[in-house]
């Protein structure tokens, strides 16, 4: 599907992104012609670069044949219209992965979300529609937190999606399609990095409230996600996957193990929810089943187009629906190789 394709990721070097180009190079959806991987941090990208060259050349050595490679680094900004209608040329398919995502970041700098968040898809909308750039297809990467948003996070992000589902009339020529999932594990800025560190300094390990849950998918799952709506999805909608959803407390006691560690109550951050929704009541009756995932048809007229065959979800899918039980939970850590590893300390004895 994206054999000898031209790639555009936005954000490339952010914890998904990494993810997604690897997956891109594995040739699972054939092999592109290029990647080209914007974002605004050069270290990032010097020690992305490194990690596939796998090489001690000098940066000197290493730049000078960017733009021969598969994989091709360009510093620039999606809040720049100059760097977004640059970065496009030639380009057949974007992710735009781009994002501030750290809610309370957002709520003390709400204005710096818009710019990333809600500027950055307008402007690759405007370059496609405006410099008449043959983009084959655009998906954008949304979150939980926009449905039924309350916090700033979500609110710009729940902005991104409409952007992007209506550029389909202003752009008829590409196809925006967006994704939503929840709570990625052991992403940049998630809980359990931040359960790993307390717990091995010792604790103790800090909840928010007793009765916060959230969905559990690994990065591998979200790309899933993103190449399901690649192949899948027509012009406008937006593809959830079904995932299960835990307890924060029953994470924090899966991954404390038997540790003398306690737990400690301090209150929700700023902007933060109980429970997180991927469906919202009011989207239910437009969302159906497609195979591993619920498919929110475009909320606009001129967009949508019923399917007969799939009776409408008709309810929330929220993360305090489908819990999964302390086993279950252990398990999945398991699986994604996330329980807590005691290191050696200087002298030999675990650090606990």
């Amino acid at each position: 599907m994206l054999s000898n394709k031209t790639i555009l990721v936005t954000g490339g070097t952010g914890s998904l992104g990494k993810v997604l180009i690897r997956r891109l190079l594995s040739g699972e959806m054939g092999t592109p012609r290029k990647i080209i991987i914007l974002s605004r941090d050069e270290a990032k990208q010097h020690e992305m670069r490194l990690s596939y060259l796998n090489s001690k050349a000098s940066t000197d050595e290493i730049i000078y044949n960017n733009f021969k490679r598969l994989l091709e680094f360009r510093i620039g900004d999606v809040r720049d219209f100059h760097s977004v209608s640059s970065a496009l040329q030639g380009v057949d398919v974007v992710f735009n992965a781009a994002a501030l995502k750290q809610v309370p970041s957002c709520e003390y700098f709400p204005y710096e979300a818009v710019r990333t968040n809600i500027s950055g898809p307008e402007n690759i909308v405007r370059a496609i529609r405006e410099l008449k750039i043959p983009v084959e297809t655009v998906v954008g990467i949304s979150t939980d937190k926009a449905c039924k948003p309350v916090n700033v996070m979500g609110m710009t992000k729940a902005l991104q999606e409409r952007i992007f589902i209506t550029a389909n009339l202003d752009c008829p020529h590409t196809r925006f399609i967006c994704v939503r999932y929840g709570n990625v594990l052991a992403s940049r800025g998630s809980v359990i990095p931040l359960f790993h560190e307390q717990i091995l300094a010792g604790g103790p390990v800090t909840i928010t409230t007793p009765d916060m849950t959230r969905f559990l998918l690994s990065l591998d799952q979200a790309v899933d996600t993103i190449f399901a709506a690649l192949r899948g999805a027509k012009r406008g909608e937006t593809y959830i996957p079904r995932v299960p959803s835990s307890k924060v407390t029953d994470i924090a006691q899966a991954l404390i193990g038997d540790r003398k560690i306690k737990m400690v109550i301090t209150g929700i951050r700023p902007g933060e929810k109980i429970h997180e929704i991927l469906v919202s009541e009011e989207e239910a009756h437009r969302a159906i089943e497609r195979g591993d995932y619920y498919v929110i048809q475009p909320i606009l007229p001129e967009l949508c187009v019923p399917d007969e065959k799939n009776i409408p979800l008709g309810h929330e899918f929220s993360s305090k629906d489908n819990v999964m039980n302390p086993r279950e939970l252990g398990e999945t850590l398991k699986k994604f190789d996330l329980m807590v590893k005691d290191q050696p300390s200087a002298n030999g004895e675990l650090l606990r």
